[in-house]
């Protein structure tokens, strides 16, 4: 069986101009878990966490009050 290779991430440059390829390293999963402030991946995770957990929320008490007027 033939060793699997990893695969490295190729991403153009800021706003995916055309413009040099910049390589990016494998980013463990507690890494992207942290809680970071700012313009990084990890905010962005938590931001689209959290977004979620307000429309589920926003969705459940919608619900429930249109139940509860039934």
């Amino acid at each position: 069986m033939a060793p699997v290779e990893q695969e490295t991430v190729m991403e153009q440059g800021p706003a995916m101009e055309q413009g040099p390829a910049v390589e990016r390293e494998p980013v463990s999963p507690t890494e992207l878990n942290a809680w970071r402030r700012g313009f990084t991946p990890q905010a962005e995770i938590w931001n689209g966490r959290l977004a979620m957990l307000g429309l589920s929320v926003g969705l459940s008490v919608l619900l429930i009050a249109r139940l509860a007027n039934s």
